[in-house]
């Protein structure tokens, strides 16, 4: 497997989570969220680094998680987030090691991914360029417009729901990113910056246990799911 690379956002707040806590840090099973992030990491193959993209007041707690991991042979870069998630991320491709090949993005509060999910996901971003997780979406999507009228239901069998991780080609991630800086383009996800660039991403069927803790409901459903697993 190429030599990987993980930036991990950890910059959202808890606000709709109903809790003063940042989202990464809210405790799932004694843990916080983030820590069950990166322990699903480790085991990957050719995972060289993680590096985690947060708020200067929010270090102190990311080196005592880190200090959790002291013994493993991936390199734990801390950096400090920006504004917006595209600025975080921005700012961590500047600490990457030497040697990358492919760069993973993947949500602090995303903490059931596959360790299979991710290594299939990144045999595809070697093939394409850039490969994402997602999941065929369950639900009738309605586009409306600015008053809240429905103005087309596109098919869904065409339409997926993006997850993370989403992984790329160093290079064609850099080059991503830059091309969105010159042109003061913020887009939606990472594989979104990759296409307005011209490149090509593949979509590799996910799980939907992989799930993103958002809402109050999200963290009772992770709970569960932490239970059923211990």
């Amino acid at each position: 497997m190429a030599a990987l690379a993980v930036i991990i956002p950890a910059a959202g707040s808890g606000t709709r989570l109903g809790s003063r806590l940042p989202k990464p840090f809210i405790p799932l099973n004694g843990k916080a969220i983030l820590e069950h992030t990166i322990a699903q990491f480790l085991p990957v193959e050719g995972l060289c680094q993680i590096i985690v993209a947060t708020s200067k007041a929010s270090f102190e707690r990311v080196e005592r998680i880190f200090d959790n991991f002291k013994g493993t042979n991936v390199e734990l870069t801390l950096v400090e987030g920006g504004a917006e998630r595209q600025h975080s991320i921005e700012n961590a491709l500047k600490y990457l090691s030497c040697g990358i090949e492919l760069v993973a993005i993947h949500d602090a509060v995303r903490p059931f991914i596959a360790k299979e999910k991710i290594e299939q996901c990144a045999e595809s971003a070697l093939e394409y360029g850039g490969a994402i997780l997602a999941v065929p979406a369950k639900d009738t999507i309605k586009k409306v417009d600015s008053t809240g009228i429905i103005v087309e239901t596109p098919n869904r069998a065409n339409l997926w729901q993006a997850q993370t991780p989403q992984i790329f080609k160093k290079d064609l991630l850099l080059k991503a990113y830059k091309k969105a800086k010159e042109d003061n383009y913020l887009g939606t996800d990472d594989a979104s910056l990759v296409e307005y660039f011209g490149g090509k991403v593949k979509i590799i069927e996910g799980d939907r246990k992989n799930l993103k803790i958002t809402y109050p409901i999200d963290l009772v459903i992770a709970e569960h799911i932490v239970q059923d697993r211990s």
